[in-house]
C-alpha cells in the first residue's frame, strides 16, 4: 500500500509473477551467505509490524517492534514448521476478509474505481519544494508498461528483471521450498501453489489501490515531501509513504472493524516473519553448522538453529533505522533494491542445472561467488550513496543513477550465466551419476507405486557418526499423482495464466 501511493498500479506486476534446486555440496555453504534476503526480509517484516502498531497504538517504534519479536517468537519456537502452517492458514482467512473489508469502505470514500485516476492524480499536498516536481502524482499511475529509461518501474525492469527475481523467489527461496516440501503429496504441493496464486490475484484491489486511495485523502501526510512535515508526520524526513494502509485503518475504520484490521495486519506481519524464522534457522544448522561439525546430534542443531535466529533478530532491528531512510521512505522498494542485488546470482545457476546438463560445480561455485561479489558491490553504493531528496541534484554514481535496479538484475544474472558457462566449459563435465533427474532433456526415475501393505519401515542401517541421534527414519510417501486432481490444477494453472494476460492488458 505504501509504494500503491507512491507509484501507482505498475507495483502489482512484481506481485503477479509467480513461477527446487540442484546443489552441490560445496556451493551449500555460501548459499546462506547469498541468502542475504532472509536478513532482509527479517528487518522489513520487523520495521512493518512495528511502524503499524506505532500508527495505530502511538507507541514506542522500538517498543512496538519487541512486542511483535515475543508474540511471533513464542509459537514459533514452540511449534516449528507445523505450528507456522497452521498459523499461516488461518490467518490467511482473516488477512483476506479484513483486507477486502477495507478496500469496499476505501472505495466508498471516493465514489468508486471510476473517481480513483482523477482524485489520485489531484493528491497534492498543502506543503510544497517550490521549484520542485515530486509532489505531484505520477501521470502515468494507472499504467504498468512504462517508459524504460525515464520510469520509475521501466517495463523492459519489470518484464525481464522481475522475472530473475521472481523466478528465484518461487523456485528456490527456502520459505516457499520449505512448504512445497512439507505438503502431503505432489497434488497437494501443485494445489497449495494454485491457491496462492489466486490469492496474488488480489493485492491490485485490496493492496496497491488503497494505498492509492489513501494518498487521495490525506496528501498532507501521506503524499508530504517537506523534510521538516515529513519527520513531524512520520518521524522519516524522506518520506511517508509507509504509513499510507495504516493511516487509513486509523482514520476510516470504526472501532470495532478498526481492532480487525489491526488483527489482519499483525497476521500478515507474524505469518511472514514465522516463515522466515523458521527458514533461517534450517539454512544455518543444515548448510553451515552440519558441514562445521557433521557428528552434531538433533538437540544441538536445535539449539544453534534457535541462536542464529535470535542473532539475525537482534541485527535486524540494530538496521531499522538505517532501513527507514532507505529508498526515498518506500519500503517495498528497499526490499526489491535489494533482492535485485542477492538474487539474480542463484536463478543463473538454476536455470543452467536445470537445461544445461554440462553445467559443472566449478562453473556454478565461481559463478555464484562473482554474481554476490559484483551484487554485494551494488548495494554498498546503495547504502553510502542513498536516494537523493526532493529538491537536490543527483550525484550519486552513474551505476545508480543510470542503471535501474531492475536492470541490474538482468545484467547479474548474465553476468553469473558466463562465468557459470564459460568455467563449465573449461573443465570436466559432470558425472551422468551427478546430473539431477530434474535437468532438462534427463529422463526423469520412474515413479512406482507401492502398496501400503508392502512399505518397509525399517530405519535403514546408520552411520557410526549418527548412531542414537534422532527420530528413526521412516519410509518416502508415495509421490505418484492422481489423475483427476493433476488434471485439475493444469486447469486452473492456466485459468490464472490468463487472468494475469488480462490484466496487463487492460492496464498496459
Amino acid at each position: 500500500p505504501w509504494t500503491g501511493r507512491a507509484m501507482g498500479v505498475a507495483m502489482v506486476q512484481i506481485l503477479l509473477l509467480v513461477i527446487w534446486a540442484p546443489s552441490w555440496d560445496r556451493i551449500t555453504l555460501i548459499e546462506p551467505h547469498s541468502d542475504m534476503s532472509v536478513f532482509c526480509f527479517t528487518q522489513t517484516d520487523l520495521y512493518s509490524g512495528a511502524l503499524f502498531v506505532q500508527v495505530c497504538l502511538g507507541w514506542n517504534l522500538y517498543l512496538s517492534t519487541v512486542l511483535v519479536l515475543v508474540v511471533t517468537a513464542l509459537y514459533t519456537i514452540a511449534g516449528g514448521l507445523v505450528a507456522v502452517i497452521y498459523t499461516d492458514a488461518l490467518q490467511t482467512l482473516i488477512m483476506v476478509i479484513g483486507a477486502v473489508t477495507l478496500a469496499v469502505k476505501a472505495f466508498g470514500e471516493i465514489g468508486g474505481y471510476q473517481n480513483l485516476e482523477e482524485a489520485y492524480l489531484k493528491a497534492v499536498p498543502a506543503k510544497i519544494i517550490p521549484n520542485t516536481t515530486c509532489h505531484l502524482p505520477r501521470a502515468d499511475a494507472m499504467h504498468l508498461f512504462r517508459d524504460p529509461v525515464s520510469g520509475d518501474l521501466p517495463w523492459t525492469g519489470m518484464t525481464f528483471g522481475l522475472s530473475v527475481l521472481a523466478t528465484w523467489y518461487w523456485c528456490t527461496d527456502q520459505v516457499i521450498v520449505q512448504r512445497s516440501l512439507s505438503a502431503k503429496n505432489l497434488n497437494h504441493a501443485k494445489a497449495g501453489s494454485i491457491l496462492a496464486s489466486y490469492l496474488k490475484m488480489l493485492p491490485l484491489v485490496v493492496i496497491i489501490m488503497p494505498g492509492m486511495i489513501s494518498r487521495v485523502l490525506y496528501p498532507d501526510a501521506v503524499a508530504c515531501v517537506d523534510p521538516t512535515e515529513c519527520a513531524r508526520v512520520c518521524g522519516a524526513e524522506v518520506g511517508c509513504s509507509n504509513i499510507a494502509y495504516p493511516k487509513l485503518v486509523v482514520e476510516l475504520m470504526p472501532s470495532g472493524l478498526r481492532g480487525l484490521m489491526i488483527a489482519v495486519m499483525m497476521a500478515a506481519l507474524m505469518s511472514s516473519l514465522t516463515s522466515v524464522f523458521n527458514s533461517s534457522s534450517t539454512l544455518f544448522t543444515m548448510d553451515v553448522w552440519r558441514k562445521v561439525r557433521p557428528d552434531a546430534g538433533e538437540r544441538e542443531l536445535l539449539l544453534v538453529g534457535r541462536l542464529a535466529t535470535v542473532v539475525l533478530v537482534a541485527v535486524s532491528v540494530v538496521w531499522i533505522p538505517i532501513l527507514q531512510s532507505s529508498s526515498g521512505g518506500q519500503l517495498y522498494i528497499y526490499i526489491q533494491s535489494v533482492t535485485s542485488a542477492l538474487a539474480p546470482p542463484v536463478t543463473a545457476v538454476f536455470a543452467l542445472a536445470v537445461f544445461w546438463r554440462r553445467a559443472n560445480e566449478q562453473g556454478a561455485f565461481w559463478g555464484l561467488m562473482v554474481g554476490l561479489a559484483a551484487g554485494l558491490a551494488r548495494l554498498g553504493l546503495e547504502f553510502a550513496h542513498p536516494t537523493p531528496r526532493c529538491g537536490t541534484s543527483d550525484e550519486r554514481p552513474s551505476i545508480l543513477r543510470d542503471i535501474h535496479y531492475l536492470h541490474f538484475a538482468v545484467l547479474l544474472c548474465a553476468l553469473t550465466a558466463v562465468v557459470v558457462v564459460g568455467l563449465s566449459l573449461l573443465t570436466d563435465p559432470p558425472m551422468e551419476s551427478q546430473v539431477s533427474p530434474g535437468a532438462w532433456g534427463h529422463p526423469p526415475r520412474a515413479t512406482q507405486h507401492v502398496p501400503k501393505d508392502q512399505l518397509d519401515t525399517r530405519a535403514p542401517h546408520p552411520l557410526p557418526a549418527q548412531l542414537g541421534r534422532g527420530p528413526p527414519a521412516t519410509a518416502l510417501r508415495d509421490t505418484a499423482e492422481t489423475p483427476f486432481w493433476s488434471s485439475i490444477c493444469c486447469v486452473n494453472a492456466v485459468l490464472l495464466m490468463c487472468i494475469n494476460v488480462f490484466f496487463y492488458a487492460y492496464f498496459a
